[in-house]
């Protein structure tokens, strides 16, 4: 799935085997549909941190702007999936997701268990970011380089703005220290993954 020689820009440890660009292109109806769906859970996610953390302000205030830029991207993507013939298909199991969360730490203070959140949806962002990057650089149809180059920059957004925040609830030394485990994590975790080129992750 990656290429461990190389570090990204966003500081993580493994960046994706370049070869996994040329796969998606040619996956395109399956690459579309599955960032569909990454977009509708990113924003019912963002929903469920604000339903269950909403009397911390900054929660609500930032993250509410970012859900319905989410909610925006899914219907960005459904136009894109009309625009080249191809409907939305069938939610399928994120992998990557789901071995992510099962290192987010369960049963700590609630704090604590907000900045494990907020980690977790920055190590997403972020992957999905460096993605997105590359589908804007290499693609070879000009208006999907357009595209995927707008969503890049937004998901680095949605990073920072993630990482930042959980710098409100933990001090500085732990949120760092904590998502550098995130990010060794994740490195050894993309290792056991699948490689291939029909998923945004």
């Amino acid at each position: 799935m990656s290429n461990a020689n190389s570090k990204t820009t966003l500081g993580l440890e493994m960046a994706t085997d370049p070869r996994w660009v040329n796969i998606a292109e040619k996956s395109i109806e399956f690459i579309l549909t599955d960032h569909a769906w990454c977009e509708q859970k990113a924003a019912s996610h963002g929903i469920s941190v604000i339903s269950r953390f909403s009397k911390y302000p900054e929660i609500v205030e930032v993250i509410s702007p970012i859900v319905a830029e989410e909610w925006g991207h899914f219907r960005r993507v459904l136009k894109e999936l009309k625009k080249h013939g191809f409907e939305l298909g069938h939610q399928r199991k994120d992998e990557y997701v789901n071995k992510l969360n099962a290192f987010v730490r369960r049963g700590d203070h609630i704090d604590k268990q907000l900045v494990e959140y907020l980690l977790a949806f920055a190590m997403i962002e972020a992957r999905s970011c460096e993605r997105f990057r590359l589908l804007s650089i290499h693609m070879t149809d000009p208006d999907l380089q357009k595209f995927y180059h707008e969503f890049m920059v937004s998901e680095a957004g949605h990073y920072k703005a993630f990482l930042n925040l959980a710098k409100n609830y933990a001090d500085d030394d732990y949120v760092t220290n904590r998502w550098s485990e995130f990010v060794a994590y994740e490195a050894e975790m993309v290792k056991t993954l699948e490689f291939r080129g029909d998923r945004m992750h």
